[in-house]
């Protein structure tokens, strides 16, 4: 079967690209043999975000308005969350991180074919246990656990190697016109936004093997 690239636009500490993972992955275990070759990609939900990153609660106060206005934006997301089997431990998340490190060992487990192991890592870490993915510590973990090297992760994430090609490419996907993740594109054409149903993506991949299917049929003739 010939393959099509899948990019992902996401950051680990986004409720939706938790969920929109899940869906995808859903479909992808339903469907068996997709043709997908799936690479994650650097978005900052909070760019500006203090390196050290932040009490929650001040954060979501200061970005929805208060308290109200945080647990009104977060509504959906819980019952979202619930529908796709998933229990986010919003009351045990004590801080918001700043997610270039994480997003620096994504880009490192990719080149070690580690990437999928990874990011599922990151969202169990801050979604299911509540941990700073900001914390070298918790990341260095995150990677031994996925067979990555501990003690060279740790030195890494020690300086600011990658950190400015992250940026870079958070950049150049916000001046193609992303502004919100998950964000997938499928075989470097089609953007489809937001956490989308298994059912969609199971009839994206059924088009994609039939037009698959058709141009090696063109082909044989």
């Amino acid at each position: 079967m010939s393959l099509v690239k899948l990019d992902i636009l996401s950051d680990p500490i986004c409720p939706w690209c938790y969920i929109g993972k899940t869906h995808l992955d859903k479909a992808l275990a339903e469907v068996g043999d997709h043709p997908f070759v799936i690479e994650w990609h650097p978005f900052q939900l909070n760019p500006d975000m203090p390196r050290e990153g932040m009490d929650r609660r001040s954060y979501l106060e200061a970005k929805f308005g208060g308290k109200d206005g945080a647990v009104k934006a977060y509504a959906p997301v819980v019952e979202h969350a619930s529908a796709a089997g998933l229990q986010i431990n919003f009351e045990a998340m004590e801080r918001t991180p700043n997610t270039l490190d994480a997003h620096r060992l994504i880009h490192w487990a990719g080149i070690e074919g580690k990437q999928s192991a990874v990011v599922d890592a990151l969202f169990d870490a801050y979604f299911v246990q509540a941990k700073d993915i900001g914390d070298a510590e918790i990341l260095a973990d995150i990677a031994e656990a996925a067979g990555m090297d501990r003690a060279v992760t740790l030195r890494l994430l020690s300086g600011d190697t990658d950190a400015e090609e992250i940026r870079n490419r958070d950049a150049h996907s916000r001046k193609m016109g992303v502004t919100s993740v998950p964000t997938f594109v499928v075989a470097n054409q089609h953007a489809v936004p937001g956490a989308q149903q298994p059912e969609l993506w199971k009839q994206v991949i059924a088009d994609i093997q039939r037009q698959l299917q058709e141009g090696d049929a063109a082909e044989a003739d």
